[in-house]
């Protein structure tokens, strides 16, 4: 399968993310919003492929937790937390040369709790659904 475009992304709305670390590794990331909705994403390449020749699971993890800590950052104005609880359920299997697309949202914010669901897609399929509860850190802590 042929592996999307630096230029496709950013003609369909895309910019890359600054990353650095783990993420640095199996990036770049590229987010847009749509409709006030926060899209993340990964373009699965051939780094990614699992013993199958299909994208590991722990890239779909890792866009899923990255998606739904990116979404808690923005509700709660808060820069830095930390995923306490992050539930992964594989549907299907990704491929590599498809557009992994995470799209988080909010379940309940408290002060100290942010509570989330994130849906990743590709190919317009499910092929993963994650559940992550983050915690409100103080600053720099």
């Amino acid at each position: 399968m042929t592996e999307i475009t630096d230029e496709a992304l950013k003609a369909t709305g895309w910019t890359v993310m600054e990353t650095s670390g783990f993420l640095n590794l199996i990036g770049p990331l590229w987010h847009r919003a749509v409709n006030g909705n926060h899209e993340y994403a990964i373009s699965a390449q051939d780094k990614h492929h699992n013993r199958r020749g299909l994208v590991q699971g722990g890239v779909l993890m890792t866009l899923a937790d990255r998606a739904s800590g990116m979404i808690a950052r923005l509700v709660s104005g808060r820069p830095t937390l930390a995923t306490v609880q992050m539930d992964v359920h594989f549907i299907d299997s990704g491929k590599i040369g498809e557009l992994l697309i995470a799209t988080p949202r909010v379940v309940r914010a408290t002060r100290s709790l942010i509570f989330t669901t994130t849906e990743v897609t590709a190919g317009g399929r499910v092929v993963a659904t994650a559940s992550g509860v983050f915690k409100v850190l103080k600053d720099n802590s």
